[in-house]
């Protein structure tokens, strides 16, 4: 299966056609917390779930549907080729909220090992203290663990598309197959490859972003969206047991509007993240420096990204650097920044300039050191997002002269 034959810019293009309220070529921004009807006895179908923006054009409150968030969800729902789409104040809003909404007190989750610092806490730490609902963390390239992992009352399977940080490319068909075999629902985290990666295409029931990542592209808003059937966007916002409409985790009419205006661009971006990173994979590679990227012949899941990947869109813009110890990764880190201006030394990702973490003290560390080890995950490991500011001659220059500094080269 293979999500080439689906073109996510030109399912964009076919939708984002939404014209300003007064005729502007974008779409207006609409301020209101709660909506107006014209009849009295529309209120109750509207809070009894028979009206809604879907179903008559009927508007109730903002934390449940707003016109211009509404309409974002539907642009980045194209963008991943699915039915429906919703955005959430932040990308853990975004996975805690369908995690909840799909399980109950007792349930079971099967995820991958190799997961975000934060979405490790919550599965392992906060929903089994908080709500009942365990997990079981396994090697996601190993297909007969993760079906070995599956318990009757799993409901869940969870990955990350490209993991966040040692590019562990899942085999998203072969999961997809498992939970339809087990009627469970797959979820894709599909932060790191927007547009690389179709998750909905290759057989995820349900996709989540944090568009605070390469969908904002500017570091500058915090910001998440769920993707999957309109069937389970609406229940997100059921009155009695929606988890969006209840906790509340929605996102800003002005924010929504501020996404919609990058994602017209959102190719050209990420199709130069891709380039670059590519780019200084290969010079690593070839000065013999231990780099992880999936765009690499010798990454263990090439020929799977080859199969599963948009090649206009590359992929992707983060490969990793071990540099063998926390104390020459910092010493990388701190070179480049401070005497270069090489990036930045920060965490998150697709910014237009370089951001460099030491995951295992950063955005992994919520994870204990065996967790780390089973993960694949080194303490000199260095996850770098590349920018495209400078060129990239310029840049490499800049690396290759840390990389001298601190004893790589």
């Amino acid at each position: 299966m293979s999500g080439h034959s689906f073109n996510p810019i030109e399912s964009l293009a076919n939708i984002r056609h939404e014209f300003g309220e007064h005729g502007g070529v974008n779409m207006s921004i609409e301020a209101s917390t709660t909506f107006t009807v014209l009849e009295a006895g529309t209120m109750p179908k509207i809070f009894g779930g028979r009206l809604g923006p879907d179903t008559g054009g009927c508007y109730l409150y903002g934390r449940h549907f707003n016109p211009t968030v509404f309409t974002l969800g539907k642009q980045i729902a194209a963008l991943e080729g699915a039915e429906d789409g919703y955005c959430t104040a932040s990308g853990m809003g975004a996975i805690s909220a369908t995690i909840m909404q799909l399980c109950n007190n007792g349930d079971h989750v099967v995820s991958s090992n190799t997961v975000y610092g934060g979405t490790h806490a919550i599965l392992n730490d906060y929903f089994p203290k908080k709500t009942g609902v365990q997990t079981t963390f396994v090697e996601i390239t190993d297909l007969d663990a993760v079906e070995s992992a599956i318990q009757k009352n799993t409901r869940v399977l969870y990955t990350e598309s490209i993991a966040n940080p040692t590019l562990v490319v899942a085999n998203i068909p072969g999961l997809s197959e498992i939970a339809k075999k087990y009627g469970l629902t797959l979820v894709v985290d599909n932060t790191f490859s927007p547009l690389v990666l179709s998750p909905i295409q290759l057989g995820a029931d349900i996709v989540i972003h944090s568009a605070t990542k390469f969908i904002g592209g500017a570091s500058d808003t915090i910001a998440g969206v769920i993707c999957g059937k309109t069937e389970f966007i609406s229940t997100l916002m059921d009155l009695h047991t929606g988890s969006l409409m209840l906790l509340g985790p929605v996102m800003s009419p002005t924010l929504a509007f501020k996404l919609s205006m990058r994602l017209p661009h959102l190719g050209l971006r990420v199709t130069e993240h891709s380039r670059r990173a590519l780019y200084f994979a290969q010079k690593l590679e070839e000065s013999g420096l231990e780099v992880v990227y999936p765009g690499l012949p010798a990454h263990p899941q090439h020929e799977l990204m080859n199969e599963l990947h948009h090649p206009d869109f590359g992929y992707g813009g983060l490969f990793t650097l071990d540099t063998g110890s926390v104390k020459v990764a910092n010493a990388l880190m701190e070179h480049l920044q401070n005497e270069h201006r090489f990036g930045f030394m920060a965490v998150s990702l697709g910014y237009f300039e370089t951001l460099m973490s030491c995951s295992g003290s950063s955005t992994s560390s919520e994870m204990t050191e065996e967790e780390q080890r089973e993960a694949g995950i080194k303490p000199g490991l260095v996850r770098i997002s590349i920018g495209y500011t400078g060129t990239v001659e310029q840049r490499w220059d800049q690396l290759k002269d840390s990389l001298r500094e601190v004893g790589l080269l």
